[in-house]
C-alpha cells in the first residue's frame, strides 16, 4: 500500500521523511523510550537511517506494518511515532512513543484513536490490540484514553531486547468506537 495522511481535530498523522532523522534521533534518545518500547539502545544514528530507509517503508509496501508521524496540524517536526503492526487473522497491533516534551497532551490517544477508526474502516481488522510491558504506565493510560479494554496479563509474551516480559493486552473493537464490524462477534453469555 501506498502511504497515506490521517487527520484530527490538532494532528496529521503521516510516514516519516528523510528529513525527520534529526527529531527522531533526539526523541529516542530519552530513556523511557529506550526503556519500554523496542527501539534499540543505546540508539544510534544508524538505527534512524535503518528505521527511515527500510523499516518504515518496508512496512507500508509490504503491508505488514504502517508507521505514522504524528505532527502538529499546521505541520512541523514530528511529535510521536505510532504503528499498526503484525496483521493476524483481522487484527493489527498497535504500537507508539511520544518525545518526552509532547507527553501529557492526549495526542497519542488522539492518534491511536485516528489509526484505530481507519483500520476498521479500510483495513477490514477485526480487532486492534495493545500490548505494554507491565509497569509501562505511560502506554498504559494512552490505551485506557484511547478506549482500549485492558484484558489481562500475559505472561513472557514481550520479548524486548533479547528478554522475555510480562506485558499488558488490551483490545479495541469496532463496536467499541460506534462501527460494525468487518465479520460478526458473538461475546459469550454471562
Amino acid at each position: 500500500m501506498e502511504p497515506i495522511t490521517l487527520t484530527t481535530r490538532r494532528l496529521r498523522l503521516s510516514t516519516f521523511v528523510a528529513e525527520d532523522a534529526d527529531a527522531v534521533h533526539a526523541a529516542c534518545q530519552d530513556p523511557d523510550i529506550q526503556r519500554w518500547t523496542t527501539v534499540p539502545s543505546p540508539y544510534e544514528r544508524r538505527h534512524v537511517d535503518d528505521f527511515l530507509r527500510r523499516l518504515v517503508p518496508d512496512g507500508w509496501r509490504d503491508d505488514t506494518a504502517y508507521t505514522f508521524a504524528v505532527r502538529p496540524l499546521e505541520g512541523g517536526p514530528p511529535l510521536a511515532a505510532a504503528a499498526l503492526h503484525d496483521p493476524s487473522s483481522g487484527s493489527w497491533e498497535v504500537g507508539f512513543w511520544t518525545a518526552k516534551e509532547h507527553r501529557g497532551r492526549g495526542y497519542m490517544s488522539e492518534a491511536v484513536q485516528a489509526m484505530a477508526h481507519w483500520a476498521f474502516t479500510q483495513l477490514s481488522c477485526t480487532r486492534v490490540e495493545w500490548r505494554a510491558e507491565v509497569g509501562n504506565t505511560g502506554s498504559r493510560a494512552v490505551a485506557e484514553k484511547a478506549g482500549f479494554t485492558v484484558e489481562g496479563t500475559l505472561r513472557a509474551a514481550l520479548l524486548n531486547k533479547g528478554t522475555l516480559r510480562d506485558c499488558w493486552v488490551g483490545s479495541l473493537l469496532p463496536s467499541d468506537v460506534g462501527l460494525p464490524g468487518a465479520v460478526p462477534y458473538l461475546p459469550p453469555r454471562t
